[in-house]
């Protein structure tokens, strides 16, 4: 029994590329799921897509300049996806426009340029890498680069946790402290956009939003709390990026989808059984007799 688990669990980590995999997966899974908690409880889940989407032409024009050097490719989502987002906050505010609509239709011509820059300049091979990644590839400088923005945004939430936490409550509120909500939410976006650039070199532009967001909804099942939505959410990545790729290892499947198939599927098992808003939470009140207290 032990020689089986050890074969499954511990003997992949003994090749150099899974350890970079495994710390990358960490490292991510500390930093995105958090983000993901304040996109999902300011009402903004989907413009973590959006952003993923727009750091795909930066990320295509570093690859034109320079091939697959990820600090070059990681400079150019950064700029690109900072530019999305200022340029969609200017429409929002000049036309009236919803900050999402204005969001999702940068987000569209963002994908677009980004795949037609890469296809210009590369092959069919080169398109998937960007779009979907490759965490087993994960090199000693991208992981460096991926440690480095994981900590660093750590550390930025942390600084602004508190303003971020009143922001999203009561807007008004944080005004009349002296802070501006307007900067809090720029430095707030800012980060997501380097949490996705972060996330691009192991799932891809079109899956680094998964470990972002799905850890966060699934922790919508179990807590209420603030601190245990993000401490459920660190957690669900963590077990979804080391289990995704001891999956990937053992059964030859491609290690993005695989770590984002089994935080999908936390999700989908949360929606059926978490103790909140959940299937079986609605039967057994259903069920329960009119009057009874609530067992949660």
């Amino acid at each position: 029994m032990l020689e089986l688990l050890d074969a499954w669990l511990l003997a992949p980590f003994d090749y150099g590329f899974m350890k970079r995999a495994f710390v990358a997966g960490l490292a991510l899974s500390l930093a995105a799921p958090p983000l993901g908690v304040f996109l999902m409880l300011r009402g903004m889940s989907l413009i973590g897509d959006a952003m993923a989407h727009a750091i795909l032409p930066g990320v295509a024009l570093g690859f034109l300049f320079a091939g697959f050097s990820l600090p070059i490719m990681s400079l150019g989502g950064i700029l690109s996806g900072l530019l999305v987002a200022v340029l969609a906050g200017s429409v929002s505010k000049m036309t009236g426009h919803r900050e999402d609509s204005a969001m999702a239709s940068f987000f569209l011509i963002s994908l677009a340029a980004g795949v037609m820059l890469v296809s210009l300049g590369g092959s069919s091979v080169d398109l998937t890498h960007v779009l979907f990644g490759s965490i087993l590839a994960v090199n000693t400088t991208a992981l460096v680069l991926i440690a480095t923005i994981s900590s660093l945004i750590v550390i930025i939430l942390a600084v602004i946790f508190r303003a971020l936490v009143v922001e999203c409550l009561d807007p008004l509120f944080l005004g009349g402290q002296g802070v501006r909500g307007g900067l809090v939410h720029g430095v707030f976006l800012g980060l997501v956009v380097l949490n996705l650039t972060a996330g691009f070199q192991t799932l891809g532009t079109l899956m680094a939003v998964g470990l972002m967001m799905l850890p966060a909804t699934t922790a919508r099942f179990w807590s209420k709390r603030l601190e245990g939505l993000i401490g459920i959410a660190v957690a669900i990545a963590m077990v979804a990026s080391t289990g995704g790729l001891l999956l990937s290892y053992h059964l030859s499947l491609p290690s993005g989808p695989a770590i984002i198939l089994l935080a999908g599927a936390a999700y989908l098992l949360s929606a059926l059984l978490g103790r909140h808003h959940s299937l079986r939470e609605r039967l057994q009140r259903r069920a329960s007799p009119l009057g009874a207290p609530d067992s949660h």
